[in-house]
């Protein structure tokens, strides 16, 4: 396995110890505890790293989510709490959350932390052209071990994926068209992606089509062609996240690699990644 390859597998096994925040409920808790309710806290809690974010930046960096749900909650948002406060909340639902699921119990917390934390200290190096990555760069790493390690995989999953979003607009995929192609790979239910994206039943269709008539899409499914664009965005995007994991020698990317297969693990068990108790199945918010 190349190290490009062991790269993409510590990120995606460590990554549900990152993507459980947009999803349990002490999250939820927190932000509806400043007066926001749970879209107001997922936009406002992940932007706070910019400082009082304006839709439009949210929507340039986030991507793909449709504009209008955006300006539902910004800047409306900060009318009623400042970032520091949503950042407040947020590190202290993801260490409840992530004990409350035992992650803090697992015997290589220190080591599997110290690992992610130096990949991702590589990738602060690389902050050019990853404005959602350079902001939570910016934060303070926290003491407790086991929030080192949550925000280390949130810079390496921020970092990847400003990469991912550089991929798509290389490819000249837009928003929408993105998301059309990801729920046809079959990895996320595009009921969630239409929900949880809100775009407009029409706009989806259109995108559809669009996609058909530059031959990526056949029905609802991937064509060759769009199976190619598929493969060749994922592997640009395992390339650009790479200089993070270059911090990583010998047998330490192997090593982060199979611990991270454990906590990742931790997680979906302890139902942190459940939606009305069903497993998720999306990890990228």
């Amino acid at each position: 396995m190349t190290d490009v390859q062991l790269a993409r597998q510590a990120w995606r096994r460590l990554e549900p110890v990152h993507a459980m925040i947009y999803f349990v409920p002490e999250a939820a808790e927190r932000y509806a505890a400043l007066g926001l309710d749970e879209r107001a806290g997922y936009f406002a809690s992940r932007s706070a790293a910019f400082g009082t974010a304006s839709p439009e930046l949210v929507i340039a960096t986030f991507y793909n989510f449709c504009p209008g749900l955006v300006r539902a909650s910004l800047p409306a948002a900060w009318e009623k709490t400042t970032p520091a406060e949503v950042l407040a909340a947020r590190y202290e639902a993801a260490g409840a959350a992530l004990r409350r699921g035992g992650v803090h119990e697992l015997p290589a917390l220190a080591e599997t932390a110290a690992l992610a934390r130096r990949a991702a200290e590589r990738a602060c190096e690389h902050p050019q052209g990853r404005p959602l990555f350079a902001a939570h760069a910016a934060l303070p790493w926290p003491d407790d071990p086991l929030l080192e390690l949550w925000h280390a995989q949130t810079l390496l999953r921020e970092f990847r994926g400003d990469g991912h979003v550089a991929a798509l607009l290389a490819e000249g995929i837009g928003p929408l068209e993105a998301l059309v192609l990801h729920s046809a790979t079959g990895a996320v239910p595009a009921v969630f992606l239409k929900v949880s994206r809100a775009w407009p039943a029409q706009e989806w269709l259109a995108a559809e089509e669009s996609l058909r008539e530059r031959g990526l899409l056949a029905g609802d499914e991937l064509t060759r062609e769009g199976r190619a664009l598929n493969r060749r965005i994922e592997e640009r995007t395992d390339e650009l996240a790479a200089p993070a994991y270059a911090a990583l020698t010998g047998d330490e990317p192997a090593r982060l690699a199979e611990l991270a297969r454990a906590f990742g693990r931790r997680v979906v068990d302890a139902g942190l990644l459940n939606i009305g108790g069903r497993p998720s199945g999306a990890v990228q918010a």
